[in-house]
């Protein structure tokens, strides 16, 4: 199909602001984070709302127009690659927090919202979302319902699929869909864990209502380093052998210190082939308990020095 005859089709459907069809407007929605691969999309749709997406998808289907949908374009996978004869559809105008129920400890959100921005609205009922990728300040929720992305504090918290209790949205064809439920325990199959990572395949998000958590009211982080990177990866088994389980568990060789330490300043141990930072959450004795059994396993799996933060 002619990208002119394409873009008066979805003229008709949806405002001229929500439409990109110059060459160089669509330049930027070529790829996502992996920039290895790149596709111009044949146009680029941004809705605002579910009813303006539900109206393109029944068009494109009738039309037999691939459509790939995109979040913030954060994603290291390649997600959100376009279809060069396809509609790029991007969820970022769809950005609103709808609802932030402390009592339930729950938040609706649409799916153009950034991670962080949730945590940011549920902050005054001393709640936030766990999920923490490390581009949470610019991933968005939809984005994160379609990779299940996780972060550093994933072993503990879970990921994106543990955390979300219902979305809603919309076939390729425009059949409206309403998967899991506030309680956690909807009747009929578990679709919503099919549909989160699904990349967009199986449905196209346009409401997400996640679960909101208390913020610990206490967290140490122990650095510990090694001479060697197998070391240190085997001090992670000892970890999860000894039945603890750390609120963030990562480890950084020493290619990854000596590129972020001048950068964040952290007082990386960069004389260590690799190092491990291992934080406690909690209440404060739980806390100090757990610090002193980590130290523990870690010395015993040969860690040289270990600092732990005020």
């Amino acid at each position: 199909m002619r990208q002119s005859d394409l873009a008066a089709a979805l003229g008709a459907i949806l405002p001229p602001d929500c439409l990109l069809t110059r060459e160089e407007e669509r330049r930027p929605y070529e790829c996502d984070g992996l920039t290895a691969f790149r596709e111009l999309p044949a146009v680029v749709a941004l809705p605002r709302t579910g009813e303006q997406v539900r109206a393109l998808l029944i068009t494109c289907s009738e039309l037999k127009v691939p459509v790939v949908a995109r979040g913030s374009g954060t994603g290291l996978s390649g997600g959100s690659l376009p279809h060069a004869e396809g509609v790029l559809l991007s969820c970022a105008r769809m950005n609103r927090v709808l609802e932030v129920d402390p009592l339930n400890r729950t938040a609706r959100v649409e799916p153009g919202v950034t991670n962080l921005k949730v945590s940011e609205a549920a902050a005054a009922h001393g709640l936030y979302y766990a999920p923490d990728p490390s581009s949470q300040v610019a991933c968005s929720i939809g984005g994160n319902v379609a990779e299940n992305s996780g972060g550093v504090h994933c072993l503990k918290y879970g990921l994106t699929v543990h955390n979300v209790l219902a979305v809603r949205g919309y076939t390729i064809e425009g059949e409206p869909l309403e998967l899991g439920g506030r309680g956690g325990d909807a009747p009929g199959l578990d679709l919503l864990s099919l549909a989160i990572g699904s990349e967009g395949l199986l449905m196209i998000v346009t409401e997400v209502t996640v679960r909101l958590i208390p913020r610990s009211p206490c967290a140490q982080l122990i650095v510990a380093s090694f001479a060697d990177v197998h070391s240190a990866g085997n001090a992670v088994a000892a970890v999860i052998a000894a039945g603890i389980i750390p609120a963030a568990l990562e480890m950084m060789d020493r290619k990854a210190t000596a590129a972020v330490e001048p950068f964040v300043h952290a007082g990386y141990d960069l004389t260590a082939a690799a190092i491990l930072l291992v934080e406690a959450d909690g209440a404060p004795e739980e806390v100090a308990e757990q610090v002193r059994e980590i130290e523990q396993v870690l010395r015993g799996a040969g860690a040289s020095a270990l600092r732990v933060s005020g």
